[in-house]
Parts: C-alpha cells; structure tokens; sequence
C-alpha cells in the first residue's frame, strides 16, 4: 500500500533546481505505444476506487504524472483493479489524468477504453492450493484476493475496433499442445479445467491510417511464489508462448486449431497483420527466475521487429548504484523495466520483464523507459511501481498525429470517460485540430466509426461460475 508521508518525503527531497526530466516527444508522423504496469491494484474490492475518488491519492498521481511526462497516443495499464461499472478507470482518467500533476506537464487525454474481465479471484471450485478450502485466492483461475483484481485496460486516442477485440480468458491450460501443469501440482480432476492466462490474453485492433494495428495485451503470472514443482515458472511460459503461437501460421493438417478465443472463434492472426505485443510478460530474456525460452521465444519470433529495444541512462545506473544480483546479470541493465530486491541470496535484481514489441511491419522511430535519476527532480516518481513505463515510437504513411494537449497548449476534451464512444462533437473538434484527419474513422457517412463502449462495459461474468472437467 502506498505510503502518504513517504510520498510527501521524498518528493521534497527530490532535487529542487534540476531539470525535469520527461520523455522527449515522438518524431512528426510517430504515434506512441506504451506499457505500465501502475501497481495500483488494492486488497479489497472497491478500494481502489475509494482511494481515487477525492483527486487526491498520491501514487495514482504520481502514475499519472509519469503518464503525462511520456504522452503516449496509446497506453496499456496493469495491475489496475477491473470492476464491472468501470468506475475506477472512469476516476484515474478524470480526476487524475485529465488534471495536471506538476507545473511542467500539461493533462492528457484518453477518447477510448478497453478494459476486459480477468481470471485474477475467478474461484474454480476446486482447492487448487490444498489447504482444505476451494474458496482462496490461491483457488482461483488466477491468483487473486477478489475478482478483477490485478486487471488492465487500455486508454487510447485512436479509434479501437471493439467489434473485432479477441480475447482468450477461457482458453484451458492443456488446449496448448505440449503445456499443462507440472504433474501433481494441482489435484487431478482439476487440471482440464485450470485456464491458461493468469489474467487474460487480448487481441485488441487500433485504427490507425488505413490499417489496424493489433494490440496483444496480457500479464502472465510472475514465476515465482511456487515449489520445487515450479509451476508458475511453467505457466508464465505457457502463458508468454501463447503469443507466439497466435503469431504461427497453423500447420497444415495439423488437426483442429486449439486457439479458439472467448466467443467461439478458432484461428490465429493473418500473417499480413500488424501488431504490438504490450504487457508486462514476468519474464527477463537472460536472468531472473522464468524459464530459460520464456522471453526468447516471443523474441526470436521472425514475425517480431526487435531492431530498437527501449532503453534508458536512469536503469543502467540503478543497476549500478544497487550492485547485488544485478553485478551478475547478462542482459544489458539499460534495457530493465523492473526494480525488484537486489539480495543476491533472495532477490532477483533489475530485470526486463515489460515489452512493446512491434510487428516487422512497422517502422520505429524511437524507443525507451522512463527511469527518472534516483538524485533528480523526478526521483519520487521512482516510488511509484516497482516497475517503468516502456514506449514505443511507430510511424505509418500518411497519418498525422493527434496529441490531447502539451504543454503550453489546451488539451481537446472528447467525451467523458463515462460515454467513451465516438461523438459529433469530438469528430469535429479533432477535425479543427488535425487537417490530416483520416476519413477511415468515418467509414460511413452518417454513422459512428469504431470506437469504445464505457470503461468495464464489455464482456459478461456469466462464464466466471466454477467449472467443472
């Protein structure tokens, strides 16, 4: 739980003089994609969105100050509470987002959501932790205290094709070839039923151009908090592979295809799609504790563009500064994301465990982490999350960039977050601002383009209820 007074302190004692330190702006024609896991999630449902109801809790403005320094066009948040009316999205946007959190960064603006249900305290009937009870966290399809917790959402300023979102909640563990539990690590007549995303797994189309752009959203379990047995090592493998199936042609005569999404639908994503695969995937490509083709897997995927992998000078001086575990990692401590117990007897050290990982489709113009120095102004950020925001800088033909406000300017204000769906009023305004206006967005006259539905209205729990083999 974040620490009022410990915020307040370290922020004065942040430098006062220095200069502030924000992400610098994405090139002309660039649109920007980031992750950022907040650790915003509560203990109890409902908490978070008491903490955010005043405008006033400090580590949700301190999340959204770092958002506002790095400006991204589009943005997955996790380990952020999903509750079904969407009420705490609604109050991040509003009262912390759209509000300046420091002199030198103006607000920001989000005219589209996505938030799906999670398996995070969706009990499975089943004592999968065996201490004599099916009714516990460690019970559930994904570890968790109640239902939604550690969820996510996607804030965006671009069309999203909702019509088009794939999820993969309910997509069983052994449906994968070759995956499943570690044997005997759950009681047996559980097993079929165990789904394989902690989480969930989500295929999420931005318009962008002419072209949609598919966001591959999730947050595999960490591979930690298990036994000899590992079975959260295994998982998050699993978990992670999933994607880089979703990205493989089907091999011919191969069967039925097991990748079947929450509404029934088998296949995978064409081979001419582009893509962004966003999340924090638990999983450093060379050090920490998940399995050793973990992260390589997605990596090495020849569908994967890792030409301009995000970095930042602040991560490669923590590492540094905190010595420990990190002394003895391989991959590059620029690239970290996470700051994590640097012990070398307990903990793992910094890793990089959060990703934009663009299709080989897309053109990158820039790339990083926001790591603010642990002696600059900015250092009370650090407080924040244990772990960064991570950016991608993407340019595609023949589109302009529409930015909701920068410093010195006044940002649009497209509908509330309540009624997030596109609106004559936000179709005009964004015309005035930006004469490059893609028509795409109005695809048929007179009718709305592609957009959202209000934050935590897709989706249903009926398909939450325990599940039997």
């Amino acid at each position: 739980m974040w620490a009022c007074a410990a915020w307040s302190l370290l922020w004065m004692a942040a430098g006062c003089g220095a200069k502030p330190e924000t992400a610098p702006p994405p090139a002309a024609g660039s649109f920007r994609f980031a992750t950022f896991n907040t650790a915003l999630s509560r203990d109890e449902p409902g908490e978070l969105a008491s903490a955010l109801a005043m405008g006033a809790d400090p580590q949700a403005k301190a999340v959204a100050e770092i958002i506002q320094r790095v400006r991204p066009h589009v943005l997955l948040i996790q380990e952020f509470d999903h509750d079904p009316s969407g009420r705490s999205l609604e109050l991040f946007v509003e009262l912390y987002l759209r509000e300046a959190q420091a002199e030198d960064v103006a607000p920001i603006d989000y005219a589209y959501s996505f938030t799906p249900h999670v398996n995070t305290g969706q009990l499975t009937g089943y004592d999968l932790d065996g201490d004599g009870s099916p009714s516990g966290p460690g019970d559930a399809y994904g570890w968790g205290a109640f239902p939604g917790q550690y969820g996510m959402a996607v804030l965006s300023q671009l069309p999203l094709d909702q019509d088009r979102v794939r999820t993969f909640r309910n997509l069983r563990w052994t449906a994968m070839p070759g995956a499943g539990p570690p044997s005997g690590a759950f009681p047996r007549d559980a097993v079929p039923a165990l789904r394989l995303s902690s989480k969930t797994h989500a295929d999420v189309p931005v318009l962008l151009g002419d072209r949609a752009i598919h966001l591959l959203v999730s947050h595999p379990t960490p591979p930690v908090f298990d036994g000899p047995e590992d079975r959260n090592g295994v998982r998050n493998r699993d978990e992670v592979r999933l994607w880089a199936e979703y990205l493989t042609r089907a091999e011919p005569g191969g069967g039925p295809e097991w990748l079947v999404d929450d509404a029934g639908q088998p296949g995978r994503l064409p081979q001419d799609a582009l893509f962004i695969v966003l999340g924090d995937l638990n999983a450093d490509p060379k050090d920490g504790e998940s399995l050793a083709d973990a992260a390589p897997r997605l990596l090495n995927h020849p569908r994967i563009n890792t030409s301009l992998a995000p970095t930042s000078e602040g991560a490669r001086l923590a590492s540094l500064d905190q010595g420990g575990a990190n002394l003895t990692h391989q991959s590059p401590h620029e690239q970290d994301t996470a700051d994590w117990d640097d012990a070398p007897t307990r903990g793992s050290g910094n890793l990089r465990v959060d990703y934009a990982l663009p299709s080989r489709g897309l053109l990158l113009s820039g790339a990083g982490v926001f790591w603010p120095d642990s002696a600059g102004p900015q250092a009370a950020l650090l407080e924040a999350s244990d772990h960064r925001i991570v950016w991608i800088d993407v340019q595609t033909p023949a589109v302009s960039v529409v930015d909701l406000g920068r410093p010195g300017e006044t940002p649009i204000r497209p509908s509330a977050v309540r009624n997030v769906g596109w609106t004559p009023e936000h179709s005009e305004s964004l015309r005035d601002r930006n004469a490059g206006w893609n028509p795409l967005y109005d695809r048929e006259a007179g009718a709305p383009a592609p957009g959202s539905s209000a934050p935590g209205s897709r989706g249903s729990d009926a398909d939450d209820a325990p599940t039997s083999p």
